[in-house]
């Protein structure tokens, strides 16, 4: 800077230009080690292993081809089948057929391994000491949903403690009275079906501008990109805060009055809050979770919760108007478990044929199609040595399709691989399915969201 400086003398218009030239140069020097140099350098250590996988592009990675393959796949008819890989997820399928299951793609200038080995899966999500980190949200993709999913270290943990009791058995069983009689996703706010009702189509539209603006998710600071998808994107979010704030509003009033607590999620989850700030017999709003974090994690019950069961039971309904013979039995098991009554808890628990259903669609048609971690300092994964700042994809629904795991009829449709549980569903007994995740971070909500399910398709 010094050396610099002096090639300008003191003048201090000269001085503004060697300060300009020092800042441009180390700009350039940050981007050019940011776009090439750190990603040549990954990619010779991935490759000095054995590791194969696409040339890396500057900037964009595989991006923008993985953007051109998924609208080739759309573009085509595909055959009635549940062999739905190669339509949903291309470029995983394709690099795998190309260069083996642990290999690796491109996501702007990370390097981004896949793998498929369920053992090492689950060695990635048990996640015991934090080696392997879920990947930063963007902050367009925080402005859809950023509650307990996304969050790491203490806040997690936090998070995690006030929402366990909502989703507590007994919790459940008094909601599914509520289920019984609305049976919609609604229910578990307690909110009108008008603002419910909206919050669903403004959640649903940010999902599809979050989906519009994922090539330009690896740039740094797209949040500040004037996009007319960006400028929609914080106006959805402010309207939804507006609407959940008025809900969360009403209900603590409600609790603060001494009204019972409504058998829904909402209600649960402000009574755990609340009781969280208020142990050891005095109030500390630092031991609970802001209005903030409510409604963070209503937009993400709002999302995800009802994300994960719709789709559920749509692909359900789909797959059984294709397998008749199945759909008979399912009716069959439902009619002689409740009769005409109306079904409750302990009943739902004893479906058998019912749960292999919806185990084995969870398998076919995976909510989530891929779970992504990253290193955060140098990792032993197997015989591989992983370098810091190194994204790990698990490709759940091409695990679920896998031949070598599932079986030669993995692209079928058979329940009865479910008759004995999960743990002896695969053609060698081992666990291999991943629909809620795995580990401490699993799925809080799976067990309402099956709930939800077994009680709507009944």
């Amino acid at each position: 800077m010094q050396h610099i400086l002096s090639q300008f003398g003191s003048n201090p218009w000269s001085l503004f230009i060697g300060a300009f030239t020092f800042l441009l140069l180390w700009g350039v020097s940050r981007a050019l080690e940011w776009a090439w140099l750190r990603p040549k350098r990954l990619d010779r250590a991935l490759r000095n292993q054995g590791l194969r996988g696409t040339v890396y592009r500057p900037f964009a990675g595989d991006v923008k081809e993985n953007v051109r393959l998924n609208r080739e796949a759309r573009a085509k008819s595909m055959s009635l089948s549940h062999d739905i890989v190669p339509r949903v997820s291309p470029l995983f399928h394709r690099t795998t057929k190309e260069f083996g299951k642990l290999s690796f793609t491109w996501f702007g200038p990370n390097p981004r391994i896949t793998v498929m080995d369920p053992v090492l899966v689950k060695e990635i999500l048990s996640n015991k000491f934090g080696h392997f980190e879920k990947q930063n949200i963007s902050r367009l993709g925080r402005l859809l949903a950023d509650g307990l999913a996304n969050h790491k270290g203490e806040k997690w943990a936090k998070h995690r403690r006030i929402l366990n009791p909502t989703f507590h058995a007994e919790k459940l069983k008094r909601i599914s009275a509520k289920f019984n009689r609305r049976c919609h996703l609604k229910a578990a706010f307690g909110s009108s079906y008008h603002e419910g009702r909206r919050i669903f189509q403004l959640q649903s539209e940010q999902a599809e501008c979050l989906i519009k603006a994922f090539p330009t998710l690896f740039i740094p600071f797209n949040w500040y990109l004037p996009t007319e998808n960006n400028k929609r994107m914080k106006q959805i979010a402010r309207e939804v805060r507006t609407l959940l704030m008025g809900i969360i509003a009403k209900r603590e009033k409600a609790i603060q009055n001494g009204e019972t607590t409504k058998d829904d999620l909402l209600g649960v989850l402000l009574e755990s809050n609340m009781r969280e700030m208020g142990q050891n017999g005095k109030s500390d709003s630092s031991l609970g979770m802001t209005i903030d974090d409510v409604i963070n994690e209503c937009k993400l019950f709002y999302f995800a919760g009802h994300e994960t069961t719709s789709v559920l039971l749509t692909w359900t309904l789909v797959v059984l108007s294709m397998h008749p013979d199945w759909q008979q039995k399912a009716r069959d098991e439902v009619l002689q478990q409740f009769g005409r009554e109306k079904p409750d808890f302990d009943g739902l628990s004893r479906l058998k044929i019912v749960t292999m259903i919806l185990y084995e669609v969870l398998r076919l048609y995976s909510p989530l199609v891929t779970l992504t971690r990253r290193t955060y300092k140098t990792m032993q994964l197997g015989d591989l040595t992983i370098p810091s700042g190194v994204l790990l994809a698990l490709p759940i629904l091409l695990i679920h399709h896998d031949p070598d795991v599932w079986g030669p009829d993995a692209t079928e449709f058979k329940p009865t691989r479910f008759a004995e549980g999960i743990s002896k569903a695969t053609k060698n007994g081992q666990s291999a399915f991943f629909p809620f995740g795995w580990g401490p971070r699993i799925c809080i909500g799976q067990n309402f969201a099956l709930l939800e399910a077994k009680m709507g398709l009944v």
